[in-house]
């Protein structure tokens, strides 16, 4: 066949490959002996930076399942929004980064048993600004990317939804009075109260209740597989239960 019939399908055929870009399965991973996970740095007491150490509930979380598998393990951090991405385009091999697990999400990714369970909790300056329905006509902080920004959508006559890259500048835009209330994890918002009690914070009702959990590319069932079973051990024998403890004070794993 003539040269010009071989290119056009060379060329889809590199396409195609590119578009395919194969998770690494679990015996991959093993071989090389290091997992490479990716979580996102600034979400205190989740995966957040003490100094230039990656550190948190997540973070240990994530370490002690990888080694409960007889895995090292890597660390990449980027923004909240690229996590999943990054997946699909194999750069990593699990993300821990409090991803609630979602309808829209599971379209995307394959996830595992969850962590902890939590919800949105409802912050703001005043008392009057406590519930659902009290949220009609003001104006909402969330951070991009996240299930609170889907949950304050749909509260009837929310005046403005307002993003911000991270959860801190959504804290921010509430301390500065820029909005009326923000919409956040509740564990950070319990955080954010012990550490900052007189910063006037107010919490109030939770929006919602949500599973957590890691994900791994679509269809990395044996990854997940492999995941849970070291996770559900490390809940029976009591590890995860005492790492909850030292970020929370209380048990955080899903009843």
């Amino acid at each position: 066949p003539p040269m010009k019939m071989l290119k056009p399908l060379a060329a889809a055929l590199a396409v195609c490959a590119a578009v395919a870009v194969q998770a690494r399965p679990l015996e991959d991973i093993q071989k090389s002996g290091t997992i490479i996970l990716a979580s996102e740095g600034p979400y205190a007491p989740f995966n957040f930076f003490k100094g230039k150490q990656l550190t948190g509930y997540e973070i240990e979380v994530g370490e002690a399942v990888a080694k409960k598998i007889g895995l090292k393990f890597e660390w990449k951090t980027v923004g909240f929004d690229a996590l999943l991405t990054g997946l699909a385009q194999d750069r990593w091999d699990l993300v821990i980064a409090s991803h609630a697990i979602t309808e829209e999400r599971a379209k995307a990714v394959t996830f595992t048993a969850p962590h902890y369970c939590s919800g949105g909790q409802i912050v703001s300056m005043t008392p009057a600004i406590a519930k659902a329905a009290d949220l009609a006509g003001k104006t909402v902080a969330v951070q991009t990317g996240t299930t609170y920004l889907d949950a304050v959508k749909k509260v009837p006559g929310v005046k403005e939804v307002k993003n911000f890259p991270t959860d801190d500048a959504a804290r921010n835009a509430l301390g500065s009075k820029r909005v009326d209330a923000w919409v956040t994890d509740r564990f950070v918002a319990k955080e954010m109260i012990s550490k900052l009690p007189k910063a006037g914070f107010k919490i109030g009702d939770m929006l919602f209740i949500e599973q957590v959990a890691s994900a791994v590319t679509k269809g990395n069932q044996g990854l997940a597989d492999a995941w849970n079973k070291a996770l559900k051990e490390l809940i029976a024998d009591g590890t995860i239960g005492k790492i909850s403890q030292k970020y929370f004070q209380e048990d955080v794993t899903c009843k």
